[in-house]
């Protein structure tokens, strides 16, 4: 199955008012098939994996990496190119004092997080979107401003409604957006952590979204069908202090 990864892009930049393109991130059984990935880049530096996303998210690289590019076990565990499952992982110890207050509460931080099921990827890929060289994409993701969001998930929940609830890691919260995604193919937002912040360069009002091509497409759908109503981003500011039923009369002339 492909993506129109040119036309996804370009409808999330239209409807988002996006500063940076949508990008796209896949796991690879093999090395060899991520090599294999049109003007892949390889990193010559040990990165987190926040770096590397950030160089597809902010300089359009298409960049891919196995367990030996990333610095340690945190970044390696959430996208399965880790060892989630030992115990000096899951113990936490290096947070102790420094996130966390003691060695239980470093544990049951290790213990919340999202991070797919080990040993059966050696390799990931990530890639601006448009560029058609991850198709299909695991996963699409992009950093936009809570309003944004917002609207976003009102275009995902305009057919098909559910509601969305959606975990807060803290530190590590790549575990929150793509380690979600990932592992359970659900549209997954996170208010990214200091570590992204700090080494990927995500702004101080920035969210980041990951989910499913296949959902992205939903919510363009339903983001189109919200602007017949007359629901657009960025939004219309009313006012404060008028009378509000001239504007609510408009979107509900019913009432």
């Amino acid at each position: 199955m492909t993506t129109n990864c040119v036309s996804l892009a370009s409808a999330l930049e239209r409807w988002l008012r996006l500063r940076n393109p949508p990008f796209a991130m896949k796991l690879f059984e093999q090395v060899a098939d991520m090599q294999a990935v049109e003007r892949i880049r390889r990193p010559k530096a040990i990165h987190t994996l926040d770096q590397v996303v950030a160089q597809a998210a902010r300089l359009g690289w298409t960049v891919g990496v196995t367990a030996e590019d990333l610095v340690g076990a945190q970044c390696r565990a959430v996208v399965g190119l880790g060892r989630a499952k030992d115990e000096a992982w899951k113990s936490g110890e290096p947070m102790v004092g420094v996130w966390y207050a003691t060695p239980a509460d470093a544990r049951s931080h290790q213990q919340a997080m999202h991070c797919v099921d080990d040993g059966h990827y050696e390799a990931l890929a990530v890639s601006p979107l448009a560029s058609g060289r991850l198709d299909p994409p695991d996963i699409v993701l992009f950093y936009a401003t809570p309003g944004a969001m917002m609207y976003f998930i009102n275009g995902l929940q305009w057919s098909g409604y559910r509601r969305f609830d959606w975990s807060v890691v803290g530190e590590s919260a790549c575990a929150d957006s793509w380690g979600r995604a990932l592992r359970t193919g659900e549209p997954s937002l996170s208010i990214p952590c200091f570590a992204e912040r700090r080494y990927g360069g995500v702004l101080d009002d920035e969210m980041l979204m990951a989910l499913r091509p296949a959902d992205a497409e939903r919510a363009i759908s339903g983001m189109e069908a919200l602007s017949r109503n007359g629901f657009r981003y960025p939004f219309a500011q009313y006012g404060i202090q008028q009378d509000v039923r001239e504007g609510m009369s408009v979107s509900y002339p019913r009432t």
